[in-house]
């Protein structure tokens, strides 16, 4: 009996009720869709045009087993599918420029490829991207639907407010107005996008017709006349073909590259010197080896030269967050120039990171609800936290303890030169910030196991097991 109500155990998603099509759940932490009736046509399509196939075996779209399992709400079930089961789940305002931009054209690639298969996106949300193994999937294949000739794209408007105004307000304008995203959950306006951006984008053919004219036609839309109507029913498919052109055209013209932003040069300021370097990487294996990890969290990974460590040594899967979104940008690059597919690098504030969002608070989990892993590493990030933010050493305890059953951490006491320009500008009002207050603190939370000083520094990284978890 036990068993039988274990099985039958289901959560819903909290951001799968929007589309009548189906929606996600969970059973036995275990993610499946249930696919509804009302959508039987198209995914039918989906599979005798041979578009699924296409798409798939080009790793453009995530692959699913339809499954033999009770459905959730059988009056409205047609098959249940169990897709590919995603490392860790991110939003789109955790990513950089790039990573937008390459999530941006893989959704053009798949409407232009979709086309040619008679199917067209419904819908071009910026959270239908994962990344996996380095590079952007499309995860929602409830998104496909039939084509019929002369019908204009319905996903025009959404793509331009998820992957258009963003991209050109982190181009045009400040790289962290990507934080935009996260106040409007369906996108930027546009009418907010035109205002913000430069006079300058005016004259620029891409974004002129796809946000700033098209800014000005969503507020004449508003009054649904005859003539809107009619002009919005009819689009060839070469000139759709055009349209979506047009568009990658747009989002390849805009580049961002990183400079100017605080952590960048961050390796190239520090007082290691080259053995010390050298010898923290050694520690930092080490402990690695010693734990056997599977998946790793690497909070203030910077350029993600210690989650690189993690995935060519010990071969595991790295979340790489850092602050800085030049430092992610570099990352993103280097792992796909190097072809590194376990690194996922995002952009996350830990003193003020992503909230749960949307509707109920419950459509987009907040990054703590997200960070678990078995190890999470913390290299040259407690005297920010603690001395630039003013958090206390047990609250910083408490969090990471939720995240991790192993710590591996660097304590940068106050007598490091870093340290001292973080106090030059202000009073130490930090008594307790000390080696030994530091592993007191800690040790209300973890375990220590080791603890090693670098070589010609005074740093020490310690390897700890958290009392939170299994």
């Amino acid at each position: 009996m036990i068993l039988i109500m274990v099985n039958l155990k289901m959560n819903k998603d909290g951001s799968s009720f929007r589309d009548p099509s189906g929606f996600i759940f969970y059973r036995n932490e275990e993610v499946y869709r249930q696919i509804n009736q009302l959508y039987k046509q198209d995914y039918d399509l989906l599979f005798s045009s041979g578009l699924y196939e296409n798409l798939v075996s080009k790793g453009k779209l995530i692959p699913h087993l339809e499954v033999d399992i009770s459905a959730p709400q059988p009056k409205s079930f047609y098959k249940i599918i169990k897709p590919k089961q995603i490392p860790f789940i991110s939003y789109p305002y955790e990513w950089s420029f790039s990573q937008l931009r390459d999530a941006a054209l893989l959704t053009l690639n798949i409407q232009k490829v979709a086309l040619n298969f008679g199917m067209t996106l419904k819908d071009a949300s910026a959270y239908n991207i994962q990344f996996i193994d380095g590079h952007p999937i499309f995860i929602d294949t409830l998104s496909f639907t039939r084509y019929f000739d002369g019908n204009p794209w319905v996903a025009y408007r959404q793509f331009c407010q998820h992957f258009i105004a963003p991209l050109a307000l982190m181009s045009k304008k400040e790289i962290r107005t990507n934080e935009f995203l996260k106040l409007y959950i369906d996108g930027i306006p546009l009418y907010l996008a035109s205002k913000f951006l430069p006079i300058t984008t005016w004259l620029n053919f891409g974004l002129l017709s796809h946000i700033h004219i098209h800014a000005l036609a969503q507020k004449n839309y508003k009054i649904k006349d005859v003539h809107l109507k009619k002009s919005s029913s009819s689009m060839s498919k070469n000139s759709l073909i055009a349209l979506i052109e047009n568009l990658e055209k747009t989002i390849k013209n805009l580049n961002w590259e990183p400079q100017g932003t605080d952590w960048l040069d961050y390796y190239g300021e520090t007082n290691y010197s080259e053995d010390s370097f050298i010898r923290k990487k050694d520690i930092v294996n080490d402990f690695l080896s010693e734990i056997q990890p599977k998946t790793i969290l690497d909070l203030g990974a910077n350029t993600g030269i210690f989650s690189r460590l993690g995935v060519e040594i010990q071969g595991c899967y790295v979340v790489s967050a850092d602050i800085d979104p030049g430092a992610v940008e570099i990352n993103y690059h280097e792992s796909k120039r190097e072809k590194i597919k376990n690194i996922l690098p995002l952009v996350v504030d830990l003193t003020n990171p992503s909230p749960s969002i949307g509707w109920n608070n419950a459509e987009r989990s907040s990054f703590t609800q997200r960070a678990k892993a078995d190890v999470v590493m913390a290299l040259a990030l407690i005297h920010h936290l603690a001395i630039s933010n003013n958090l206390p050493l047990g609250e910083i305890s408490k969090s990471l303890a939720e995240m991790c059953e192993y710590l591996i951490i660097e304590f940068v006491p106050k007598e490091d030169s870093q340290v001292q320009k973080l106090l030059a500008a202000r009073d130490d009002i930090f008594p307790e910030y000390t080696i030994n207050g530091f592993i007191s603190t800690f040790e209300k939370d973890f375990q220590l196991i080791k603890q090693i000083k670098i070589c010609n520094s005074d740093r020490s990284i310690l390897l700890m097991k958290s009392f939170h978890t299994k």
